[in-house]
C-alpha cells in the first residue's frame, strides 16, 4: 500500500508538471494513465468515483 500511494503521488506530480508546462504528448498520456491506474488502487478510489458520479448527475441540470 505504501508503494502504491507513493507511485500515485509521483505520477500525480508529473501529470501536474506536464499540464502546467503544456507539454502533454505521448509521455504525458502515459503518465496520466499510470496516475489513474495507481490512484484507482488507493483508498481515494471511492471518493473519486463518488465525485465523478455527482458530476455526471449534475450535468443534465445545467
Amino acid at each position: 500500500m505504501a508503494v502504491t500511494i507513493s507511485l500515485a503521488l509521483l505520477f500525480g506530480a508529473l501529470l501536474a508538471l506536464l499540464l502546467r508546462t503544456k507539454t502533454l504528448g505521448a509521455g504525458g498520456a502515459f503518465v496520466a494513465v499510470m496516475f489513474g491506474f495507481y490512484l484507482a488502487s488507493t483508498g481515494a478510489a471511492h471518493t473519486v468515483n463518488a465525485l465523478m458520479s455527482a458530476l455526471v448527475a449534475a450535468l443534465p441540470n445545467l
